[in-house]
């Protein structure tokens, strides 16, 4: 009787690691079978269009895996495992880097972003890079999320007239449509929180300074940060303890305690761990189904065994709402042009000013929707200027603040949000997040339950989010793909 060929979808890392090293499965089918979904439903069928292009050496890695795996065994839980990548991360290899954007389609990095290395050094195999909202949506304002000049516009595979999220939004998308293991996004401000609850997936969105920022095209370093996109707290957990690590060209990496394995806190039990609910927030942002099932997920924490306090709303929380982007703007221009002198003198565009003017010479392409903040951080004050501390202690004042008085004042390990809504003031603050699914609307469209944390937080929201998600099982496969 012939063997029974193992189907890869949906399964976790853990799952895929078996059946490789069962003999059921090898790095190379796993490759095969992940292009193959590409080019059947982000190439055709609903096109979703999440995958900017796929790496012409996979196979090539997968072969060398394999044949290492048979040598020596696994170099770990990654290993032949491939991951897709946003495009904003530098990978020094065959693919390019352009953050979405026509005008660096043809740069390529002279070396890998520091997680990329990493990922590489423990055996993930680097599939492809991800579409993104076009300069991780820091271009304009008005710009769907999903779209970039260089690729179109993604879909969300849960039906094409849902909000896919963004920036992160090929990332999100290509992990819950099963087009890759394992995805990484980035985040300034809900750019990994957003698409991954809008795709029912898991989003982590570290603490600043935990995963290295170098080799990234940025927006601006107080709160950039990379993260794990996947479709179980699992695989986030696994993914999460082989990005970080100390980096001299990431000064924020510095402040990393001991190297973490995040795989230790995935246990179902939830006794002694305190959540607090901001109502403030539920009554001024998501929808009145979005609310009713995050409420089901609040329940389900409390049967667990976790205390909730309801209401532990934020100090200031009003204030929250008016958090803006003027420190974005004062860094952009800053971040940014140091990240086109980092590429040395191949690349394609040389700072701000000069891709502003790529832009205003071929308008039909590319600026379908404006450059209104590209427009605004060239002409924004440095670093230096009296309004740039200014909005900088507002935003930790309102943010940092308000974070620590409510988790102090409450006694809490973590504050509860609907949806991705707690993203912008954790990302002001430098605080990690976790989403994970809780459900749907009626309507078919996900909906997930964002946990807040205090720094370095990370373990504590990833064993709130396993025993949610073991006890919800909230996840269900989209049915386009």
């Amino acid at each position: 009787m012939a063997k029974k060929a193992f189907d890869p979808f949906e399964k976790t890392i853990p799952e895929l690691q078996s059946a490789m090293e069962a003999g059921g499965l090898s790095a190379l089918e796993l490759v095969e079978y992940y292009l193959d979904r590409i080019r059947r439903y982000d190439q055709g069928g609903p096109r979703l269009n999440s995958v900017l292009e796929t790496n012409p050496e996979a196979r090539k890695i997968a072969r060398a895996l394999d044949k290492e795996r048979a040598r020596k065994g696994p170099r770990g839980p990654l290993h032949g495992i491939p991951v897709i990548v946003k495009d904003n991360l530098d990978t020094a290899d065959k693919m390019h880097t352009s953050a979405g954007s026509l005008a660096m389609k043809d740069s390529l990095a002279p070396q890998d972003a520091f997680l990329v290395s990493r990922l590489r050094e423990v055996g993930a195999i680097l599939l492809g890079k991800a579409n993104m909202t076009e300069w991780a949506n820091f271009m304009t304002i008005g710009m769907k999320n999903g779209y970039s000049s260089r690729g179109g516009q993604v879909l969300n595979p849960y039906g094409p007239g849902f909000d896919p999220g963004g920036s992160s939004t090929g990332s999100g998308v290509a992990v819950s449509a099963n087009l890759c293991a394992v995805a990484v996004g980035t985040e300034t401000s809900g750019s990994i929180l957003s698409p991954a609850n809008n795709n029912s997936g898991v989003g982590i969105k570290p603490t600043v300074g935990l995963v290295s920022r170098s080799g990234i095209i940025p927006i601006c370093a107080t709160q950039d940060t990379a993260g794990p996109m996947t479709r179980s707290v699992t695989d986030a957990a696994i993914l999460l303890s082989f990005m970080t690590g100390q980096d001299s060209r990431d000064p924020a990496t510095r402040g990393q305690r001991a190297h973490p394995d995040y795989m230790r806190f995935l246990e179902p039990d939830l006794r002694g761990l305190r959540v607090g609910v901001p109502r403030v927030v539920f009554y001024e942002k998501p929808s009145k189904a979005e609310v009713a099932v995050v409420e089901g997920a609040i329940q389900a924490l409390a049967r667990l065994g976790a205390k909730v306090t309801d209401p532990a709303d934020i100090p200031g929380a009003a204030q929250v709402f008016e958090l803006r982007y003027e420190v974005l703007l004062y860094e952009f221009r800053r971040d940014l042009n140091k990240y086109f002198r980092s590429l040395g003198p191949a690349s394609p565009i040389k700072n701000l000013k000069e891709l502003i003017r790529y832009n205003e010479a071929h308008p039909e392409t590319m600026l379908r929707y404006g450059q209104i903040l590209l427009l605004a951080a060239e002409a924004a004050g440095g670093t230096h200027t009296a309004a740039y501390r200014y909005c900088r202690e507002r935003d930790l004042e309102v943010a940092k603040g308000g974070l620590d008085e409510a988790f102090a004042k409450f006694g809490l390990d973590a504050l509860v949000f609907p949806t991705s809504w707690g993203a912008s003031i954790g990302a002001k603050a430098g605080y990690p997040s976790i989403t994970v699914p809780a459900g749907y609307t009626p309507e078919g469209f996900p909906v997930g339950i964002t946990l807040l944390g205090p720094a370095w937080s990370e373990g504590t929201l990833i064993r709130l989010a396993y025993g949610l998600e073991q006890a919800m099982r909230a996840r269900k496969a989209p049915l386009t793909t």
